[in-house]
């Protein structure tokens, strides 16, 4: 035949990912039809139902890991080396790639962070050094992408990143490599805030001082903005926390509460800048759960891998467990799912290391045999 269906034979873990693409999908999108939102409103919530044929794929079709690693090394260069082109060579302030800065930096650091994930995997292939090498270099520059735009929001998320980094690969090594590696992160860091070419510095500073501005009563600082507009959020929320603003009804909440004197003008005309508080004012308690379980449950179900013997399982989960880890910390300061990069970021990249990680699962199972090192099932 020249077409067969393969068998999926999916687990009641893979209906839960599924499920929660679903949910979060269809509850915004039936609240927008009860509204009676424009058809564009639909766009991007749509997006995480469609992100489940993908899964799908996946599943039946794993890429080839060295693949899926060597092009996250690829993206994270190209990434940087385009923010170096425009801060250098441009003159531009902060990197902003062909998206919102904000989006620019943080998926620039997602970029650095997954390939952070691989080291595992690199470790159990013929060339490990190679590899590792490689898998470094797409970090470091995933990492100096995000340092070019100047978006300090993913920087505050970094202590967890960490931690499940460790959690997936401390034990794997010595005491000595472990402070070595913990002396050699400390340096970094203190490099990158020393080095005025960074510019983390100078927004350390600016946000100490938006900080001390907000408190002089003045709001028209990029921190003072968002306080504004996360107190604004925190009324509304306070007037409708079972049934949420609406779409569109979230700006009139926020505009009549500009009229009152209470926010500035820039609160109504923008998001809440933050994920949670933003989909509680609009779409209420089921909203924000709704939310929550986007995030929650996937961790939930990566993180029970993060032990796993086979090291190339290992980082996949380590991968996944760090993309809501990540995406979790990226709200804090903006709402990502309100641009399109968000949305397809999250989305389509949960569905591939999910259905990845699933796939490889299911054939490291069917091929190990008695005496087999687990890590070494399977090179790819």
């Amino acid at each position: 035949m020249l077409y067969s269906r393969p068998a999926l034979c999916l687990q009641k873990e893979d209906k839960q990912i599924m499920t929660v693409l679903a949910l979060y999908s269809l509850l915004f999108c039936a609240q927008l039809w009860l509204e009676g939102a424009d058809s564009s409103a639909y766009d991007r919530p749509s997006r995480f139902i469609f992100a489940i044929p993908v899964l799908l794929f996946v599943l039946a079709y794993p890429p080839k890991l060295a693949f899926m690693w060597a092009g996250l090394v690829v993206g994270g260069v190209l990434t940087a080396g385009w923010a170096i082109w425009q801060k250098l060579f441009l003159g531009i302030e902060r990197a902003t790639g062909y998206t919102y800065v904000i989006q620019f930096g943080n998926i620039s650091m997602l970029f650095g962070i997954f390939c952070l994930a691989g080291l595992g995997w690199a470790a159990v292939q013929p060339n490990a050094r190679r590899w590792v090498v490689l898998l470094l270099l797409g970090a470091l520059f995933g990492a100096l992408g995000s340092l070019l735009s100047g978006s300090r929001g993913g920087w505050i998320g970094l202590p967890f990143v960490f931690w499940v980094l460790y959690r997936a690969y401390g034990r794997e090594l010595s005491v000595r490599m472990r402070g070595g590696v913990l002396a050699a992160v400390l340096a970094l860091g203190a490099l990158v805030y020393l080095l005025p070419q960074t510019g983390v510095q100078q927004r350390v500073q600016h946000a100490f001082n938006d900080i001390e501005q907000y408190q002089q009563g003045n709001k028209w600082t990029s921190l003072g903005a968002r306080f504004d507009m996360w107190q604004g959020a925190l009324t509304l929320i306070a007037e409708k926390p079972l049934t949420g603003w609406g779409w569109n009804g979230y700006q009139q909440g926020m505009q009549a509460l500009v009229d009152k004197g209470q926010v500035i003008q820039f609160a109504a005309d923008n998001h809440a800048h933050n994920e949670y508080l933003d989909n509680f004012a609009r779409r209420g308690i089921l909203g924000l759960l709704s939310l929550l379980a986007l995030y929650l449950v996937p961790l939930r179900l990566f993180a029970r891998r993060l032990n796993s013997a086979n090291m190339e399982l290992r980082a996949l989960a380590t991968a996944g467990a760090l993309l809501p880890v990540a995406f979790m910390d990226f709200g804090l300061s903006q709402v990502f799912f309100g641009h399109n990069s968000g949305v397809m970021v999250y989305a389509f990249w949960l569905a591939v290391l999910w259905g990845t990680l699933r796939a490889y699962e299911k054939h490291s199972a069917e091929h190990q045999t008695p005496g087999t090192r687990p890590g070494a099932s399977r090179k790819v």
